[in-house]
């Protein structure tokens, strides 16, 4: 029989694009299991207002280019999204999806704990806005102010999220909402490269002096790359970037951590799914009874 020690630790092409690649054999017998450690929800319910939602930004771009010209085959990760939000969606909140440019998020579905039931079902329940999400320049325009029925924005994790959010005026735009608003802001793993989006036009991020829980910069110039989850080194990394803009990263490995700061919710990969949903939910309807 054969074990871990015998897959390749060869980056796997996709054939979908030139130059591009999943993670190997190797890196997801390691980082991938057929079920997460869900073993219930604490809230079920709980929320019976009908008002309060939560607004996810998803990414809507499937190829990362690394250093030296590769891509690596990516998006969304499953369990960081779809864990999260069944806690948060059990607990009584509905979820509006959105990408950068109304076009269908993209998922790691390499990722996918296929025999999780918790997180199976949530997908299905959530598929249709997956594939037809709004546009997030819309929802800046029409759905956030003082009023609006937003409680939470969620920018789940996979490196996808590295693309394009932490440039985005709209992410800006929502951040910015979001603080001034008083509502939390909830992100894990690579997630919170959405928060360096704050800082633009700003002397400083807002999120200065703030501290949270983000994946290890080192994984990403180390291990990745030797067990070939990664084609390429990244172009720039998440948390030196973040700690630039003063913000204190807690974390050096990986442990499912997860911190609470103000309203801002972090955990640290997709170890930290299930204890983020929890303390989401926790939060979530403790905010709502206010």
């Amino acid at each position: 029989m054969s074990d871990a020690t015998d897959l390749s630790k060869d980056p796997a092409p996709d054939p979908a694009e030139d130059n591009a690649f999943f993670p190997s054999p190797y890196s997801l017998s390691k980082y991938t299991s057929p079920k997460t450690d869900f073993d219930g929800v604490q809230h079920k319910g709980a929320y019976t207002g009908g008002r309060w939602k939560v607004l996810m930004i998803g990414t809507d771009e499937r190829y990362l280019l690394t250093e030296d010209g590769k891509f690596f085959s990516t998006g969304n990760h499953p369990v960081e999204m779809l864990l999260p939000l069944h806690h948060m969606m059990e607990a009584g909140f509905d979820v509006d999806v959105a990408t950068l440019s109304g076009n269908p998020v993209k998922l790691e579905l390499w990722a996918m704990p296929e025999e999780d039931k918790a997180v199976m079902e949530t997908y299905e329940a959530l598929k249709p806005k997956l594939k037809e999400p709004l546009k997030l320049s819309e929802v800046v325009a029409d759905r956030l102010g003082p009023e609006s029925d937003y409680i939470a924005v969620f920018i789940p994790g996979g490196h996808g999220a590295v693309i394009g959010l932490a440039e985005s005026e709209d992410v800006t735009e929502t951040l910015d909402w979001a603080l001034a608003n008083d509502k939390y802001v909830i992100t894990l793993c690579h997630g919170p490269a959405a928060l360096l989006a704050a800082a633009r036009g700003k002397d400083k991020s807002p999120f200065d002096g703030y501290s949270l829980c983000v994946f290890p910069d080192a994984l990403d110039t180390g291990a990745n790359l030797e067990m070939g989850y990664l084609p390429g080194r990244l172009r720039w990394l998440v948390a030196d970037l973040l700690e630039k803009q003063g913000v204190e990263v807690l974390n050096s490995e990986i442990t499912g951590q997860t911190h609470q700061d103000r309203k801002l919710l972090t955990g640290d990969s997709p170890l930290a799914s299930n204890a983020l949903g929890l303390l989401s939910a926790d939060v979530l309807v403790e905010a709502a009874k206010d």
